[in-house]
Parts: structure tokens; sequence; C-alpha cells
């Protein structure tokens, strides 16, 4: 207990190092106050919740919401469970099954990302049509990725440990050796790949090659849930429509907002970022889905795949995670 007193004590340092001195909790007379953490600094990939907050979208459903750019270091779960913030963004669907399995009484209540953005890419002139091929070659992974999607590799296509380089989110490895591949997020190092080093990748998006776990998702401590759920819910709707509004009309507001918290964004890393989040239909599915849907069916497909591996214990009650309590019908 000490150990992860101690850890959240450094989350809740980097937190507030990561934010501006000049930004407060928006208090507002009337408005419930929510400070929301996003899990890193302010793009394009947290778009519609600055749109929402820049359209009014939460202050017209009785929130005043504070956004927490998030950073190098920073734990969003951890702050959640110390309640140092009300809200925070889950980034993969690994994340919310570890707080569950560790008891920590945080749940999903909405998830942005129908497809979990995460990517492999190879060199263009490897012999690399599709992800079966990669088998054998080396393959630069994080940390945090060999106990995440790369148990879902090996399941499927007989990857093995020993292909796992050290991947230091450095693109240097990957382009000194042409059979190497890398992870990366689809709106993010393709694109600088092609614009820093002339490279167009082979691009593999793990959702699309049946990769089935949820990203970017709202995270609730069961307190608020308990003692405020009609914030949770006027927090997950107006998050909805900002993403709505963010993909399909004018981005402005939100873009403006997230270059102001994030100097060093450009304006052209937010726009083929944007774009491609309408084009592989990682917010809005094809099947006409409503944004931040969750189901049942397919929790348990994305909690059977990680059981079946041995992340999990199979006596894990995944319904722990997350709850559909604040989604549509």
């Amino acid at each position: 207990m000490q150990a992860l007193r101690l850890i959240v004590a450094v989350a809740v340092a980097a937190l507030a190092c990561a934010c501006s001195p000049k930004e407060e909790v928006a208090k507002t007379p009337g408005l419930t106050p929510i400070r929301f953490a996003t899990d890193w600094r302010a793009q394009a990939e947290q778009g519609g919740f600055y749109e929402a907050l820049a359209n009014g979208e939460y202050a017209r459903r009785g929130l005043a919401v504070t956004i927490l750019q998030g950073g190098p270091g920073v734990n969003v779960p951890q702050l959640l469970a110390a309640g140092s913030v009300d809200l925070g963004m889950g980034s993969n669907s690994f994340i919310v099954m570890n707080l569950a399995q560790e008891r920590v009484p945080v749940k999903a209540v909405a998830a942005i990302f129908q497809k979990d953005p995460q990517v492999l890419i190879a060199h263009p002139d490897a012999g690399v049509e599709t992800l079966a091929d990669l088998k054998g070659h080396p393959i630069l992974l994080g940390d945090a990725s060999i106990t995440a999607f790369w148990v879902w590799l090996k399941a499927k296509y007989g990857f093995t440990d020993d292909q796992v380089r050290k991947y230091t989110f450095n693109n240097g490895p990957f382009l000194a050796d042409k059979r190497a591949a890398q992870q990366g997020y689809l709106t993010s190092e393709p694109y600088t790949l092609e614009k820093q080093a002339g490279l167009k990748p082979e691009v593999f998006l793990l959702a699309d090659n049946g990769y089935p776990g949820y990203a970017n998702m709202i995270l609730a401590p069961d307190a608020l849930i308990a003692s405020n759920p009609a914030a949770v819910k006027a927090f997950v709707e107006a998050s909805a429509k900002g993403w709505k509004d963010y993909l399909n009309g004018d981005p402005r507001p939100a873009d403006a907002l997230i270059l102001k918290d994030n100097p060093d964004m450009t304006q052209d890393v937010l726009d083929q970022a944007r774009a491609k989040l309408k084009s592989y239909a990682i917010v809005e599915s094809r099947d006409g889905g409503a944004i931040g849907a969750m189901t049942d069916a397919r929790w348990k497909t994305f909690i059977d795949m990680a059981t079946s591996q041995g992340v999990y214990p199979k006596t894990l009650d995944g319904r722990a995670a997350y709850t559909l309590r604040f989604l549509g019908k």
C-alpha cells in the first residue's frame, strides 16, 4: 500500500506539472465541476472532448468541465482512484480490465473509439502484405504492449517472443532495419514517418484484423457513479455530441483549444489525424451504432481472448470493468 501511495503521489505531481499554471478547475455557479484527465497531451484523438467544451455542450447539461491534459508519467487510473480527478480517459481495454483485477473502484462508462487505433508498421518493400507475413520478423514493441495486444498477435498469428525488440518511441531502429516492424498509432507514427523520413509505410490496423479491444474510454469512479449518476450521464452525452461535431462539423473550436493547451501540436497533424479517425471509422462505426457504445458481447470477446492466454484468471468477473448504464439503447 505504501508503494501504491507513492506511485499515486508521483502521478498527481506529474499531472500538476503537465497542466498550465493558469489552468484551474472550472467553477461556475449552478454547474457541477468536473475535472477530466486525458491520457496524453492535447491532440486530435481528444478532439471531441475539446469540441464539447468549446461549443458549450457540457455547460448546457449542467457541467463545468476542466480538461487536464496528460503526458509522460501521468497515470489516469491512479489519479481517479486517488480522487485527484473526477473522470478520466482509459487508453485501451487492458487498462480497464487491470482495474477490475486489482479491484480498483473505477469503471468504463463509454468507449469513444470503437476500434483501437493501434497499428503495426512495416517497410513498403519488405514483402509484407498482411499481418501474418510478419511472423519471424523483428517487431519493435513498448513494454506495455507486451502484456496487451502482443498477447492477441501471438494467439492469432503464432508470433513468438524472440521476435520482440525494444521500442523506445524512436523511429531510428525501424528505419535502419528493413525487415523490422514497429508498433504505432494510426493517427501518429505513419504520418510522422512519411513527413520526416519520406517513407510511406505499410500500415496494419489491428482492429481491422480482428483485434476486439475498445479504446479512448471514459472512466468514472464508482463513488461518482453512486453519488451523481446524472453528472456522469451528462458528460457521456455531451462528449458524444462533441465528437459528432468534431468529426462532421467545424473542428476549429476544438483545434483552437488543443493548440492552446499543447503549443507543440501543429494544424497539419490535427487535420490528418481527424481525417483518419473518420476514414477508418474509429469513432463512428459503420454499422450505425451510437458514439460511445459498448456491448456485453464485445466485452466478452475481449475478455475471453485475454483469459484464454492467461493474462487474467478465468474467475475474474469482467463485468466489474464496465457499465452500460449510461449508454443509449
